[in-house]
């Protein structure tokens, strides 16, 4: 897999230059030319080929220096490098005037593909998009793009093929490689009535799907949208040094203005000489590295985070996590399994757990609700020997039924009470299954969501980079408490209206506001969706979450795994640092050679190294992310 991935890259860098194949031929053509010439004393004959080879390689930066000029836009990077090489040609230094415009030009290539790369970091994910779907017909298979396709037909999906559009396994079973949408490599098994998602591929058998969703609301849809405009948002530092080179640009031409002007006519040197050092100022003042290796270097977090399976919206929310240190969760499919199991079977004698296991499941067998289907499954045996008559089920109170000819009622305490049957031993940690059998209490069943395998390992690490934990759930008192501490969350909020979770939140991010600190809510529901636009980072469990709650979220995590969360914030903080490493980098090197520029201890050539070398160190830079 390795490498597979260093080739991947390889092809990228190659497939790269191929596309700027006119600047690489502009950058060989003028390079010859100089080369040569200078191998002659200068005359009329080898100015003209210093000016052949100058228009070559600098007719792409005059005319776009013009074109801004044209549009008011006057101090940028095109127009810095146009007036410092042209007079470098008006004081005779021909071949340091083709050398700035050849290496800005090598740099600016440079430039383009880093970037272009680091869209391909993430956009490369993206290629999970199968271009069509093999659909069952009466006439036989055929094949159709996705965006044909429509819900209820059926896919038939061979061992290797990508599936197309999201719907449910009717026939067959496999294992299916989800890694293109959750970062995670181990395979997962699926069988007749499970989900099947768009972007996965088929690896062992061949499976016929029911299609769920059209096209345009599949899941693998859903990500291209997110991940494609993940770039139009941009960061506090993003705009900050936008802003910065706006007001930098003019400040750095002003002062090489004086520099020009200012020691000829005080007596201190020639105007050649100071004309030429106030040419090397402005070669060395293009903000070309802070400009290009800030974005960059969110791109290249973005697409890090992506290959974990963590689908960040805009760089502006990978920049806010370094800023949060309260996170609010959800309970139910946030940190719990969102899925009821029998975690306790409390018979009263002389009846056993076994007994009255299936005396609950033989009459939750003819009920829907998700409770009584935990109650069914949790019984080992066969159901045949229990003949169940006379079913009557009541909407949240319970169902009763008429078993091997004796009744009995199944439900909450409130079900119970209605026929003056007295409850003992109730148990308050879970969702509780009363049995009364002939009107008398026979026992309780405890039914309970069961925490994710990684949800306590995510709470103790963010508490271990001091992170406040809150849990805010609609669930009772009882059962969040009892969540909150056996995941060692430090605040725990129950009883929750989705309207009281939303003032919760409000209430959180202003203590945090306070302290210029953020917040973030992570949840999976349609009742989450107003809480994830109210939170200052809102995350959205992608994988079994509902899409209302996925286009609410800033931030989505594809397999729904809450230590995700950790890394995203430790990519955020990774990013962060790259970041200032660059603008550090960039500062202090230009500062120091616009301070020996000025002074006439750099020349030209160092000049070059300034602008351009510090540019590309910092794109290899911020390019370390996408490996992160």
């Amino acid at each position: 897999m390795k490498s597979l991935t260093i080739s991947s890259r390889s092809r990228q860098t190659l497939r790269g230059l191929i596309d700027h194949k006119l600047e690489l031929l502009m950058i060989a053509s003028s390079t010859i030319i100089l080369l040569i010439t200078l191998h002659f004393p200068v005359s009329q004959l080898t100015i003209f080929f210093y000016l052949l080879a100058y228009l070559i390689i600098g007719f792409p930066v005059i005319r776009q220096s013009i074109k801004n000029i044209a549009v008011g836009d006057l101090f940028d990077e095109n127009f810095l490098m146009t007036i410092a090489t042209v007079g470098a040609l008006a004081l005779g230094d021909y071949a340091e005037a083709i050398a700035v415009m050849l290496f800005y030009q090598i740099g600016d290539l440079f430039e383009d593909i880093a970037v272009n790369q680091s869209k391909q970091s993430i956009t490369a994910l993206l290629k999970v998009k199968a271009t069509t779907a093999t659909v069952k017909t009466p006439t036989g298979p055929k094949a159709m793009k996705p965006e044909q396709v429509q819900p209820g037909q059926i896919m038939l999906i061979k061992p290797g093929e990508r599936v197309a559009l999201d719907g449910q396994l009717v026939a067959g079973q496999s294992s299916l490689d989800t890694s293109a949408l959750t970062g995670e490599s181990l395979p997962r098994d699926v069988k007749t009535g499970d989900t099947v998602l768009s972007g996965t591929i088929n690896l062992t058998g061949a499976l016929e799907v029911q299609v769920t969703k059209p096209y345009q609301e599949s899941t693998i849809a859903h990500i291209l949208d997110l991940v494609q405009n993940a770039g139009q948002k941009k960061t506090t530092t993003e705009k900050f040094i936008k802003r910065f080179a706006r007001i930098y640009t003019p400040v750095v031409v002003g002062l090489a203005l004086l520099l020009a002007i200012v020691p000829p006519l005080t007596g201190l040197g020639t105007w050649a000489t100071w004309i030429n050092r106030a040419l090397v100022f402005l070669v060395i003042s293009c903000p070309c590295a802070l400009v290009i290796s800030v974005p960059l270097s969110f791109f290249g977090g973005i697409g890090a985070a992506s290959r974990h399976g963590v689908l960040i919206k805009g760089s502006n929310f990978l920049e806010v996590l370094n800023h949060v240190d309260t996170i609010a969760f959800d309970k139910t499919g946030t940190l719990t399994q969102g899925k009821f199991t029998v975690s306790k079977i409390a018979p009263v004698a002389p009846m056993t757990a076994h007994e009255l296991l299936g005396l609950a499941a033989a009459v939750e067998q003819h009920s829907n609700h998700p409770i009584a289907q935990s109650v069914v499954a949790a019984y080992p045996d066969n159901l045949v020997d229990y003949d169940v008559q006379d079913i009557t089920e009541t909407a949240g109170h319970g169902i009763s039924a008429t078993v091997n000819g004796q009744g009995v009622i199944i439900g909450n305490a409130q079900a119970l009470a209605a026929h003056q049957i007295k409850l003992t031993d109730i148990e308050l940690t879970g969702t509780c299954v009363n049995v009364a059998l002939d009107g008398q209490y026979v026992g309780q069943i405890t039914v309970a969501d069961q925490p994710k395998p990684d949800a306590e390992s995510a709470i103790t690490a963010l508490k271990q980079h001091d992170i406040q934990t809150v849990l805010l759930t609609g669930d009772n008192r009882h059962i969040a408490d009892r969540i909150g501490k056996q995941l060692g969350i430090s605040h725990v909020k129950s009883d929750l209206l989705p309207a009281q979770k939303v003032t919760a939140i409000e209430t959180l991010t202003q203590a945090a506001h306070a302290k210029n600190h953020r917040v973030a809510f992570v949840g999976d529901g349609i009742n989450d969706t107003p809480v994830l636009a109210r939170a200052d980072v809102g995350i959205a469990m992608g994988g079994l979450g509902a899409d209302a709650a996925i286009e609410a979220a800033d931030i989505v995590i594809m397999d729904d795994q809450p230590t995700k969360i950790n890394v995203a914030m430790k990519i955020a903080k990774r990013t962060k640092t790259i970041v200032w490493e660059n603008i550090t980098f960039a500062l202090l090197v230009k500062i120091v050679f616009l301070a020996l520029g000025a002074v006439g201890i750099v020349g030209m050539w160092e000049a070059v190294f300034a602008d351009v070398g510090v540019t590309l160190i910092a794109i290899v830079n911020a390019l370390r992310l996408q490996r992160l």
